[in-house]
C-alpha cells in the first residue's frame, strides 16, 4: 500500500511540474507553431492562386474562342479497315453501344466490332454471345479472368483485331451514325497522326445533383483544357470515343496492363515519342456519367490514382528528353494539372485549421474573419469559374445553380476521395478497378 501511494505521489509531482512548465513555456511554443502554420498556409494559398489563375486564363481563352474547327473530309474510296473495340465486364449496356456501331454510315465491309467480355456473370455473357450470333460483323472475345483490368482486355482484343486503326468505346457510349467517318478522316490527311479523341457529352446530365457534378468535371476538361491543347495542335486521349493507329500502339508496347488510366499513360508515351494527337471538339459522343454518389467517388479516386501514377512513371523521362520541345513538354502535363488543386485545398484546410487552433486565445474578430475568408475564396475560385464557362460552352448554363449546389455538397466529399487516390498513388499503395453501376433501364438488344 505504501509503495502504491509513493507511485501516486510521484505521478502527481510529475503532472504538477508539467503544468508549471506548460504555463511558463507552452504559450511560447504555440506562438512559434502558429507562425509556422500561418506561413505554410500562405505559401499554399499563393500556389493555389497561381493554379486558379491558370484556369481563369484558360476560361477567358475558351470564351473568346468562337472559331469552329473545320474537320477534314472523309475519302470513301480509300477507307481503311477499322476495328471497333468495346471492353466490358458484367454490363449488358454494351449491347446498346454495339447497336450504334452497327449503324455507322462507314463502308460495311471495312470495319468489325469486337466486344471484349470479361464478365463473370453467365447471363451477361450469354446475352453478348447471342447478340454476336445475330450480327456477322460482331465478335465476342471472351476472357476467363479479368487480368490487367480494361487495358488487359484491350490488349487481348488487339490479338484478334484486323483493323489498321482501333476505335475504343466504353460500354455506355452511344456514337452517332457519322462518328466513324469523322474520327478516321484526320488519319487519311495526316500520316504522322497516331491518335484522335472526340468530345464527350452525356445522356443523363440532369438526372440528379450527382450527374450534374460528374458531367461538369468532364466538361471542364473537354471545354477548357482540351480546347486549349487543340489551339496548340495537340491533345490527350480520354479512354473512350478515341481512335489510335494500331501499328504505333504495337510499336510503343501496347496498352499498359493494369493501368487505371491507360488513356493518359499511353498519351504520355505518344508525347515522349513526338507522335501526333488530335482533338476533335465538333465531334461529340454521348455516354452516361455515374448517377450514384458512391460511384462518382470511386470513379474520381480511380482517375486520380491512375493519372498521378502515369505521371510518376513518365514525368522524369519527359523532362530530360531532348528530342521533345519545351512547349510540348509543358503541354503534356496539362492532363494532370487539375489534380494539383485538390491537394492545395486539403493543405489550405489543414494548415488553416492548425493556425487557428494555435492562435492566442481571444475574441474572434468576425468581420475580419469573414472578409478574409471571402477574399481567399475569390482568390481560389478559378475552377468554379472554369466550371461556369464549361457549362456555358456546353449550352447548359441554365443549370448553373444546380452545379454550384452540387459542387459545395457532393463536390466536397469528391475532393476527399480524389486526394485519397492521389496519396495512395504517391505512396505506392495498390488500387483495384471499381465497376460502376451503369443504368441499363429501357435497353433491349435488337
Amino acid at each position: 500500500m505504501g509503495l502504491l501511494m509513493d507511485v501516486i505521489d510521484w505521478m502527481i509531482q510529475i503532472n504538477s511540474s508539467f503544468l508549471k512548465w506548460n504555463i511558463a513555456h507552452g504559450r511560447e511554443i504555440l506562438d512559434v507553431m502558429h507562425v509556422i502554420f500561418d506561413n505554410i498556409f500562405y505559401v499554399f494559398l499563393c500556389m493555389t492562386v497561381f493554379i486558379t489563375t491558370v484556369y481563369l486564363v484558360l476560361s477567358v481563352s475558351a470564351v473568346l474562342s468562337r472559331k469552329r474547327h473545320k474537320e477534314k473530309s472523309f475519302d470513301s474510296s480509300n477507307a481503311p479497315f477499322i476495328t471497333i473495340q468495346i471492353p466490358t465486364r458484367n454490363e449488358s449496356i454494351a449491347l446498346r453501344c454495339a447497336e450504334n456501331c452497327l449503324g455507322f454510315d462507314y463502308p460495311k465491309d471495312r470495319y468489325e466490332v469486337l466486344i471484349g467480355d470479361d464478365s463473370d456473370d453467365p447471363a451477361i455473357s450469354g446475352q453478348l454471345a447471342e447478340f454476336a450470333g445475330l450480327h456477322e460483323r460482331v465478335k465476342v472475345i471472351k476472357r476467363q479472368k479479368n487480368i490487367g483490368f480494361k487495358p488487359g482486355n484491350l490488349n487481348n482484343m488487339l490479338k484478334h483485331s484486323k483493323g489498321d486503326y482501333i476505335v475504343v468505346f466504353d460500354s455506355d457510349f452511344t456514337p452517332g451514325r457519322d462518328f466513324l467517318k469523322r474520327i478516321i478522316a484526320p488519319f487519311q490527311h495526316n500520316k504522322n497522326l497516331s491518335a484522335v479523341q472526340a468530345r464527350w457529352n452525356f445522356n443523363n446530365f440532369n438526372q440528379n445533383y450527382v450527374t450534374v457534378l460528374a458531367s461538369t468535371i468532364v466538361y471542364v476538361f473537354h471545354h477548357i483544357v482540351l480546347t486549349f491543347l487543340k489551339k496548340h495542335n495537340t491533345g490527350t486521349l480520354c479512354g473512350s470515343a478515341e481512335a489510335v493507329k494500331k501499328s504505333d500502339l504495337i510499336k510503343l508496347g501496347r496498352w499498359k496492363s493494369g493501368s487505371l488510366t491507360e488513356d493518359i499513360e499511353y498519351s504520355l508515351r505518344l508525347h515522349k515519342n513526338n507522335k501526333g494527337i488530335m482533338y476533335l471538339p465538333e465531334l461529340e459522343c454521348y455516354s452516361d456519367v455515374p448517377h450514384k454518389a458512391k460511384d462518382l467517388y470511386k470513379q474520381q479516386m480511380r482517375w486520380a490514382y491512375g493519372v498521378i501514377s502515369s505521371y510518376i512513371e513518365h514525368a522524369g523521362s519527359l523532362i530530360i528528353n531532348r528530342s521533345i520541345s519545351i512547349k510540348r513538354k509543358a503541354l503534356s502535363f496539362f492532363a494532370g494539372f487539375g489534380y494539383v488543386l485538390p491537394v492545395m485545398i486539403l493543405a489550405l484546410f489543414t494548415f488553416g485549421t492548425l493556425s487557428f487552433l494555435t492562435h492566442r486565445p481571444g475574441p474572434i474578430d468576425l468581420p475580419r474573419f469573414f472578409s478574409e475568408m471571402t477574399i481567399n475564396i475569390l482568390l481560389t475560385s478559378g475552377l468554379i469559374i472554369a466550371s461556369i464557362v464549361s457549362l456555358y460552352r456546353a449550352k447548359k448554363a441554365r443549370y448553373l445553380a444546380k452545379m454550384l449546389l452540387s459542387s459545395f455538397s457532393v463536390g466536397i466529399i469528391t475532393t476527399f476521395y480524389v486526394n485519397k487516390g492521389i496519396f495512395k498513388s504517391v505512396l505506392g499503395k495498390p488500387m483495384e478497378w471499381y465497376l460502376l453501376d451503369k443504368d441499363t433501364a429501357g435497353h433491349t438488344a435488337k
